[in-house]
């Protein structure tokens, strides 16, 4: 009677000395060295899912659901390996059960563990889309459960004081990129990744006009960066920049000559010596642009074009920070 087999598993071939997979009589090489056991075992958990073929029904493991969605969909989207870290927390807890098993108890369940709510919604929104992709492409015949959501969470609406940006930038004044960072998302409103993406090459001094997006790259729907106007004294901290750097830089966000995508250790130790609160992140700067262009009467329409955000969002958030807000009907008696 032949032995049973136990599975794809790692074995370390002596004599080529690396670490090849055995999966019953097959062999695949990974290439990993003595050294490079953690990339032979992702080796490992790769070839076992590229093996594994989800089987279509109508009540599927919602690990197979989640894995298909992300291998077809998610794999091609602009933000996808932002949405992959979202998935893998569903996989998590969400993997050994049914699509059967969903309901509004699960889902509260699932958001209470989380104990974030807007990651548990935002998470439960992708399981949501998971299932209707499974629906649409491999089972037209199952029954779509009902997600249940959390509330909403309030918006935020943190800014900071030009008393506590000077603050910052003083304890910023011997890292160059992060002030750099500060400065411009100060004056323009972007966000971190958009910052840390520009390129002298996209910077206009003639035109004053800064793109925000490289050429060609593709933008999400909820994610605009439009180009946008520079102000003067922007442009005069980038002509100083653009001097310093020299005609061979490349990137505005950079250290050493090479790009910095994320000061995220600077910044927090920029912003503990400032003795600022832990909400004081890069995006802040977004927000504190927004508040201070409606305190100071700036045209919301132009405000929300030059941010990348829609008009509604803008009023509905930040509304309240115009002077002229609810003025023509404070009085009404």
């Amino acid at each position: 009677m032949p032995r049973r087999s136990s599975g794809a598993r790692l074995w370390w071939d002596r004599k080529r000395e690396t670490w090849t997979i055995i999966d019953g009589r097959a062999r695949h090489r990974t290439g990993c060295g003595a050294a490079e056991a953690g990339r032979a075992e992702q080796a490992l958990r790769d070839y076992i899912t590229g093996k594994h073929k989800p089987a279509a029904g109508p009540d599927p493991l919602l690990a197979d659901v989640i894995s298909t969605y992300a291998e077809e969909h998610i794999k091609h989207a602009i933000a996808g390996k932002h949405i992959q870290y979202d998935l893998r927390h569903l996989n998590k807890w969400w993997g050994t059960k049914k699509v059967s098993d969903i309901s509004a108890a699960t889902c509260r369940a699932y958001a209470t563990t989380r104990n974030a709510g807007a990651s548990s919604r935002r998470e439960l929104a992708f399981l949501n889309a998971a299932i209707h992709h499974w629906k649409a492409h491999h089972a037209p015949q199952m029954a779509t459960p009902k997600i249940v959501l959390p509330p909403p969470p309030e918006p935020r609406k943190n800014w900071i004081t030009r008393d506590e940006a000077a603050r910052f930038l003083w304890q910023a004044r011997r890292t160059p990129h992060l002030a750099r960072l500060f400065i411009i998302g100060w004056y323009t409103g972007s966000r971190r990744s958009v910052i840390s993406g520009l390129k002298w090459s996209m910077i206009d001094f003639k035109t004053k006009i800064m793109q925000r997006k490289p050429p060609g790259a593709r933008q999400a729907k909820n994610k605009q960066a439009p180009p946008v106007r520079m102000g003067s004294r922007l442009i005069a901290h980038l002509k100083r920049w653009k001097r310093m750097d020299g005609k061979k830089a490349e990137y505005l966000i950079c250290y050493q000559g090479n790009r910095v995508k994320n000061p995220i250790k600077a910044w927090d130790k920029a912003r503990v010596a400032a003795k600022l609160p832990e909400h004081v992140t890069p995006h802040i700067l977004r927000h504190t642009r927004a508040t201070n262009m409606l305190q100071q009467r700036k045209d919301p329409v132009e405000a929300s074009k030059a941010l990348g955000m829609s008009l509604a969002m803008l009023m509905r958030v930040y509304g309240h920070h115009h002077p002229d807000w609810q003025k023509d009907v404070s009085e009404t008696r």
